[in-house]
């Protein structure tokens, strides 16, 4: 086929129209997979699109549909386990033939996230996925009226609409194992305070502790980064009242492993730890850091499922129970030198 067109411009749905000797509107039809179209007009409709290389102007086609085929995702801070739910989330929804338009929170006070609400919006989303793991994001989210289905990837029991992770399981699963190879002296590396997944992670500790009937030391509240672990390492190293560690993240273990390394001691003869996420590098520590891993790719699957299910206007999809984390034990860890 001779496709001749000015130089320089792309091919519209008319170009597409007279080189296939239909009206333009049987060529919208086809976009929109109308079933009154022929199959036999409806491949050479397509054949000359892959011939002119036309790519539908998605913006055009969300008006005349009424759908754009967005999905809104709002999120605050980027920390491994959020980013990789955000990435997980992404995939799950070029799947299902849906776009992804991210708005970054940089506060969470309840205008920022009114204002990214709005922006999101402002861009037709059909739907809207939250990923902000503050307890304030859920305060403000309480407090607004969102117009579209929405779905949250942390559970605080205050919104139906939530899927997790299960973290109080995860990190019960770290802390027993600690117990299991004989350690009863155990500190707690937490996250940030207002974060739902620490508090979550904390509480399994405890409520494991409590269990197994092992003497239980607060825990110390950390911020999610190496440096933290590291500092804290110096500062329980001077004490030396302790056997392993819990650290609330992958990172937060690897400072505390540095600090432990500077002191001269063996890991895990002198001291074991497990992280929490299994970030890629994890198995790559040294010693290999024994962690708890996240499945990111199932939690973003259900949640566009979900989602998707909602604006579909079928029968909802319940809300599915937490995935449950898996132990992944490394180097790290070992039975207490006594």
């Amino acid at each position: 086929m001779t496709i001749d067109l000015p130089k320089g411009r792309a091919p519209s749905i008319r170009d597409v129209a007279r080189l296939a000797g239909v009206s333009h509107q049987t060529v919208s039809r086809v976009l929109n997979d109308h079933p009154s179209i022929r199959d036999s007009t409806k491949a050479k409709v397509l054949q000359v699109m892959e011939d002119l290389q036309y790519r539908p102007n998605r913006a055009a086609r969300a008006l005349s549909r009424g759908r754009s085929r967005t999905i809104g995702l709002l999120s605050a801070e980027s920390a491994y386990g959020p980013a990789s739910s955000i990435a997980a989330i992404q995939d799950a929804a070029q799947e299902a033939g849906y776009y992804v338009n991210t708005a970054n929170l940089t506060s969470v006070d309840t205008e920022s996230i009114e204002a990214a609400l709005e922006h999101l919006m402002n861009q037709s989303v059909e739907g809207i996925v939250v990923i902000a793991p503050q307890v304030r994001v859920f305060d403000a989210l309480e407090q607004l009226s969102i117009d579209v289905p929405f779905v949250t990837l942390q559970s605080t029991g205050r919104l139906d609409n939530s899927l997790s992770v299960d973290q109080m399981t995860g990190a019960r699963q770290a802390t027993r194992h600690l117990i299991d190879l004989g350690h009863r002296s155990i500190y707690h590396l937490a996250g940030p305070q207002d974060w739902i997944e620490a508090e979550a992670r904390m509480r399994g500790f405890l409520d494991e502790m409590w269990e197994m009937d092992v003497p239980t030391m607060a825990p110390i509240l950390g911020d999610w980064t190496a440096d933290f672990g590291y500092r804290a390492g110096r500062e329980l190293l001077r004490r030396r009242d302790f056997t392993a560690i819990f650290a609330s993240n992958d990172l937060m273990a690897l400072g505390f492993m540095h600090a432990c390394r500077e002191a001269g001691l063996d890991l895990p003869r002198d001291v074991s730890i497990v992280g929490y996420d299994d970030i890629p590098e994890a198995a790559h520590f040294w010693p290999p850091l024994t962690t708890v891993r996240q499945d990111f790719a199932e939690l973003g699957r259900r949640c566009i499922a979900l989602l998707l299910s909602n604006l579909s206007g079928g029968v909802p999809i319940e809300r599915s129970d937490p995935i449950i984390p898996e132990l992944i034990v490394r180097g790290s860890t070992a039975p207490p030198a006594f």
